[in-house]
């Protein structure tokens, strides 16, 4: 997740938004047109401090499940907007740091006929990351089973701080688990450049429970299968980051984008691909790391898509979503992240080369915890600060 930072008082104007150029997909030679784009508050009614995450089931309910890191779930449908507790964990997790707690949901892609869905929370003693499943009761289509856990992994922790948090079901119906370095600062474990660690990796596993038990697979054209070195974990689907604080698919494309968290200087933006090293702790950004580090070896380090600087209130990217919607169809096909710190969003457009436009859209009142998106494609954003907004047209 963000990293824990001094208390910040910035004052954002509610809807500020500024007009911007981008572009009209219905022009295949990139004709360019002005839109005020903003973002409105939205769900008055749903209004808690620390959420992290948003998401829904694919069930046609038009429900939306909204994820507080004090250990509850709350769902609401988009019409009526009155949240309940669907599950409430909070005496199982740790949130000792501002990056502990419940972080990750996300549900079976069978979750209307089996009724699971997996969760991503820290627990002490010993510190850990645990990964379980839970199911909905059969009786209240609002009400998790809070007895009925079932612990998928767990992963120890040796500090309270870049953490990851953030699981997806991919495409393949796979579940892809977005895992920190591990914390403190620099990664002084080097975790983010060792294979024989899950810290500084985003897995991918099969949680079909096999004819042992076990309560995941791996699949068997995840990239480090067959590896020479046996230690490797071969749940590992990409290494070398530092926080990963936010992948989303594309709902098109099926290419997973990432947010991963710099140490001191860069925010950076990846296209994640099988067995590739994204660099950390090597590389901060496309820049070596230290700073004072003049040259480094950045050979088979696979550099980031963009990077932002720590510049002008910036502090630390929060990954988004390529939008798919119809509200703002001059931005489809853009992929959408934003800034903890600074409440600044963007648009970002990639070619498969180059990125070939960022642009910034708005600023949302409040710090940027996460952005989320409803069963229509539409982009919502999350404020720590109690509040959620929508992506709109001014």
């Amino acid at each position: 997740m963000v990293r824990t930072i001094l208390p910040i008082t910035l004052t954002f104007m509610l809807l500020l938004s500024i007009s911007c150029s981008v572009r009209n997909d219905d022009n295949d030679e990139s004709s360019v047109r002005l839109e005020s784009i903003g973002v409105n508050k939205v769900f008055p009614d749903v209004s808690y401090s620390r959420m992290v995450h948003m998401t829904y089931p694919d069930d046609g309910t038009d429900r939306l499940f909204l994820v507080l890191q004090t250990g509850q779930i709350k769902v609401f449908s988009r019409e009526t907007a009155s949240p309940r507790i669907f599950l409430d964990i909070s005496d199982r997790i740790s949130d000792e740091g501002n990056e502990e707690g419940l972080l990750g949901l996300a549900f079976h892609p069978d979750y209307s006929e089996n009724g699971y869905f997996y969760t991503y929370y820290s627990k002490d003693s010993p510190r850990r990351s645990v990964l379980s499943r839970f199911s909905v009761k059969e009786e209240d289509p609002n009400q998790a089973n809070p007895n009925s856990e079932v612990i998928v992994m767990e992963i120890p922790q040796p500090f309270n701080n870049h953490n990851g948090g953030q699981i997806v079901f991919g495409p393949d119906d796979y579940l892809y688990i977005g895992l920190g370095d591990g914390g403190s600062s620099g990664d002084p474990n080097r975790h983010g450049q060792n294979l024989e660690t899950l810290l500084g990796s985003i897995l991918r596993i099969d949680v079909t429970t096999d004819e042992s038990g076990n309560a995941y697979v791996i699949p068997e054209d995840n990239p480090f299968i067959g590896y020479s070195d046996t230690n490797v974990r071969q749940e590992i689907w990409a290494y070398g980051l530092r926080n990963p604080w936010k992948f989303t698919f594309d709902k098109v494309t099926d290419q997973m984008w990432a947010g991963d968290v710099g140490q001191n200087d860069y925010e950076e933006i990846d296209m994640i691909q099988p067995g590739l090293n994204y660099g950390w702790n090597v590389i901060e950004g496309t820049h070596c790391y230290p700073a004072h580090v003049e040259n480094c070896n950045q050979e088979n380090l696979e550099p980031p898509i963009y990077e932002y600087p720590r510049s002008g209130g910036n502090c630390s990217v929060t990954g988004g979503y390529v939008y798919r919607g119809s509200l703002l169809p001059s931005l489809h096909g853009a992929y959408i992240y934003g800034d903890f710190c600074s409440g600044r969003i963007w648009a970002l457009w990639y070619d498969g080369t180059h990125v070939t436009e960022n642009l910034e859209l708005t600023e949302a009142p409040g710090r940027i915890s996460s952005f989320g998106e409803d069963q229509d494609g539409e982009i919502y954003v999350l404020s720590f600060d109690k509040n959620i907004y929508r992506l709109e047209i001014r």
